[in-house]
């Protein structure tokens, strides 16, 4: 990598082996979630943990359908300089009655983590193990991820890279404003602070427009630019590709933005590679395919791309003494395609084959390394129910749930207090329809995707705290993820 040394890869072999070592006498796995803006990654982790400190509904997660892990609780984190995730703030905030809402999403790395006290498998395994075993749960933006093949690109290539991706339908329609500016812009004249901001800010409109309900689209780096947090207005992210190619004039407006975004690759996208991603033993990337497919045609093909990028970056391999030293290898990934309760279940399946169809040849690309991976449709918190409905005379496999307040279908729009029945429409049975202009894919909604509110806890005091949330294979998940590490 462009922007990784020598020093850097030993350093990253290093905490490596140090990992390694402190793991053989404290097991611990290093857990890292992420997922584009709204695909539920704060839910799915809120959910995970409250199902595993309350003894929730699990039958598919072998460790506790075994009834062998006896105890969970949470732990102070282990790095200290990483905001702990806000787990009890996000309970409130689902748990809250009648205003009960969907927490806010990561903007920000996050950590939590989970002790489970378990009774080890076989006689050896009893008596050699302490059973005790911490999640180090790293929560993270998938934007944040898409960064990372910056680090192997220079400023004129990812200007080439992000100009010729803004003249490919549908980014060609919402990109005209930055592109019209960018026509006026002179890359050898003298470096000017306020044309800088100017197509900074414009790019960064045409990023956010991206990611809109309308388009849907996935690959959108930088992502510190629609996810600035403590950054908003530094020059580290201030700056926009030009139309340039070879090197630059000192004092010159692309000497200037080049200078930029060298900062921004360096001092942003590196430190996150090396001190946060490099350290993960474990990774689910959660995808929400069902706004992509609402989406168009388009936004499905940029997710395909967008996923691909995302398993490039990933480190996979198998956990070995050896890769230690090398460093730390992702031994298993997951792939989980969110809000499978937006669905009827009869097209859960349909709904993992399309995804799977989006990673697969990224996936057979990387199977090489010797790291596993796998798909799911899930939904961490269950916001609907199921029945069949009659209309026209005809049987609908039908989703019953409270829409948020301002979700509209058609010319009806709700209160957020309003129960509805709706017929999502069917995924179909062969995922390459997914890339055809005339697929009809879900009922189209004039407000995009239809968001229905988290399920009324109505008994808090037991219900919640000894059930854990409702969910759709969540215990799938956990057991791809970590019920091998506890035999």
């Amino acid at each position: 990598m462009r922007f990784t040394s020598l020093t850097d890869e030993a350093y990253i072999a290093l905490t490596g082996l140090t990992d390694y070592a402190h793991d053989i006498i404290n097991p611990t796995l290093r857990l890292g979630v992420t997922g584009l803006s709204r695909a539920g990654k704060t839910v799915f982790i809120t959910s995970l943990v409250n199902n595993l400190l309350n003894g929730g509904k699990l039958p598919m997660f072998v460790p506790h359908a075994n009834k062998r892990i006896k105890r969970a609780y949470l732990q102070p984190q282990p790095d200290d300089d990483v905001p702990r995730f806000a787990y009890e703030k996000h309970l409130e905030d689902l748990m809250a009655g009648d205003d009960r809402h969907w927490p806010s999403s990561t903007n920000r790395i996050s950590q939590l983590r989970l002790t489970l006290e378990y009774e080890p498998e076989g006689f050896l395994a009893r008596n050699m193990t302490s059973g005790i075993f911490n999640i180090d749960i790293v929560d993270y933006p998938g934007e944040w991820l898409l960064d990372l093949p910056l680090l192997d690109l220079s400023y004129e290539q990812w200007s080439q890279q992000a100009l010729l991706a803004s003249k490919m339908s549908p980014r060609d329609e919402i990109s005209k404003p930055w592109l019209e500016h960018l026509k006026t812009l002179d890359p050898n004249a003298d470096e000017d602070e306020q044309e800088v901001q100017k197509a900074a800010e414009l790019f960064t409109q045409y990023l956010t427009d991206c990611r809109s309900d309308e388009y849907a689209l996935s690959t959108v780096p930088p992502g510190r630019f629609i996810m600035p947090g403590d950054l908003a207005g530094s020059p580290l992210i201030t700056f926009a590709p030009l139309d340039v190619s070879g090197s630059s004039k000192r004092g010159s407006l692309h000497a200037m933005m080049e200078r930029r975004y060298n900062s921004y690759v360096s001092k942003v996208v590196k430190p996150f590679f090396i001190d946060h991603f490099s350290r993960l033993d474990r990774q689910i990337v959660l995808v929400d395919a069902l706004s992509a497919l609402n989406a168009g045609v388009g936004a499905v093909s940029d997710l395909k791309l967008a996923l691909g990028d995302i398993l490039k970056c990933f480190r996979p391999g198998n956990t070995t003494f050896i890769n230690a030293i090398l460093g730390k290898k992702i031994d298993r990934i997951l792939f989980a395609a969110t809000k499978a309760d937006h669905l009827h279940h009869t097209s859960h399946d349909r709904l993992e084959n399309i995804l799977r169809y989006l990673v697969e040849d990224a996936m057979q690309r990387s199977d090489a390394s010797g790291a596993e991976y796998d798909v799911v449709a899930l939904a961490a918190i269950r916001a609907t129910r199921e029945q069949v409905i009659k209309q026209d005379g005809e049987e609908l496999p039908a989703i019953i749930g409270v829409p948020e307040e301002g979700q509209k279908l058609g010319s009806d729009s709700y209160d957020g207090n309003e129960e509805i029945a709706l017929f999502p429409g069917d995924l179909p049975d062969n995922p390459k329809a997914v890339f055809a202009s005339d697929n009809p894919g879900l009922e189209k909604q004039e407000n995009g995707f239809m968001r229905f509110r988290p399920p009324l806890i109505k008994n808090q005091s037991s219900s919640i705290h000894e059930a854990g949330f409702p969910h759709i294979r969540l215990d799938k998940a956990l057991n791809f993820l970590m019920g091998d590490r506890l035999k």
